[in-house]
């Protein structure tokens, strides 16, 4: 991945953000976004920021993306988490687990529609949302469908090709065959299959290799008899997460697809 942000990450942000936090450590927390009071409570995002898991990204890569989300109707709640290469793989992972369940007493405050919550992650995120949508989660905030945006879905592979210079194995703490346990329960490919609804987006101009995962995790998944929709539209890596974007535009239709009616 490049190591360039998209334009446009600025952290102000046209529609009111409550920043809330679900642990005590100063990176547990998220911020969300509910468009204005409608009829009924709106579906709501899970944004999952990538960055191979190291500290220097952030979820400021996820604003862009919130704000339209607000503005199409949608909730979201973009969150942060302890990066693995200060806190640890087993921090990261649960980290995200509780960011998710938090959404549980969120709900009770704010009009968030959690049977329609969608997981969306971008690169590393990919990796968190699948790991997350194939947890046993509370019934109350088990996921409706995932969308993955060039997501690194098979751990094994993307260390074998030294992806990020070795980003997996510095995560998890070694290789597949020094951490076998951790690279089981957290590779997208080896969950299979999810149980839910699918959109898997790649862009032409991104690694091969990123491209080469999610395609071999599309494969699988469509295998194993998941219901899936596969992207593969114009630009680079973080064109996915540009809302200006066309294949942005067309992910958004497909997760509305996946979710049912009721944004714009």
């Amino acid at each position: 991945m490049a190591d360039t942000k998209p334009q446009g990450t600025s952290s102000a942000s046209p529609w009111p953000v409550e920043t809330i936090s679900y642990g005590t450590h100063r990176e547990q927390f998220g911020e969300l976004r509910v468009p204005p009071a409608d009829s009924r409570p709106a579906p709501v995002a899970v944004l999952l920021h990538g960055g191979f898991w190291r500290s220097r990204w952030k979820l400021d890569l996820m604003e862009p993306m919130a704000d339209d989300l607000a503005r199409r109707g949608m909730a979201s709640w973009n969150v942060e988490y302890r990066r693995a290469d200060r806190h640890g793989w087993d921090a990261t992972t649960a980290d995200v687990e509780a960011a998710v369940r938090h959404l549980a007493q969120v709900a009770g405050r704010h009009p968030v529609d959690l049977s329609r919550l969608v997981l969306i992650g971008h690169s590393a995120g990919g990796q968190l949302a699948a790991r997350v949508a194939a947890d046993s989660l509370a019934a109350a905030v088990r996921p409706a469908a995932l969308v993955s945006l060039a997501g690194i879905l098979d751990l094994a592979e993307a260390q074998l090709r030294s992806l990020g210079d070795g980003a997996v194995a510095a995560a998890l703490g070694g290789s597949p065959a020094e951490r076998a346990e951790a690279y089981s329960a957290s590779s997208p490919l080896r969950r299979l299959p999810l149980g839910i609804p699918q959109v898997i987006v790649t862009a032409r101009g991104d690694s091969p290799d990123i491209n080469d995962l999610s395609r071999r995790y599309a494969a699988a998944a469509q295998a194993a008899g998941d219901e899936l929709t596969v992207i593969h539209g114009d630009g680079d890596h973080f064109t996915l997460i540009d809302p200006r974007s066309r294949v942005w535009a067309d992910t958004y239709r497909q997760t509305l697809a996946a979710l049912g009616n009721g944004c714009r």
